[in-house]
């Protein structure tokens, strides 16, 4: 039987525990860079956008407008560098449009 703390943990530490204990962060960090790239981008990337995937340290975005997916290329260390501040941590090393 498991040995039970005796701590006392507010949630969001208990959370962090267990989320550390059953290595689930790589799990986490794919749906928190989701929101964060509709946080970041608004409604009108939005529309366009069909996919948004993290594979390791690389974000895959699929893009249903060509003009946008060039517009958001030239950007792309600026979106890197605030999709990280957004989240907190660098998890996104490099992305690819498609």
């Amino acid at each position: 039987m498991a040995k039970r703390k005796n701590d006392n943990l507010n949630m969001g530490e208990a959370l962090q525990e267990f989320i550390q204990k059953n290595k689930l962060q790589k799990g986490m960090d794919k749906v928190d860079v989701r929101s964060a790239w509709t946080n970041l981008m608004g409604n009108g990337v939005q529309t366009y956008t069909t996919a948004v995937e993290l594979r390791g340290d690389t974000l895959f975005v699929s893009l249903s407008s060509s003009v946008l997916r060039e517009e958001l290329g030239l950007g792309r260390s600026k979106i890197i560098t605030m999709l990280n501040e957004e989240l907190g941590r660098d998890i996104v090393k490099k992305m690819v449009l498609r």
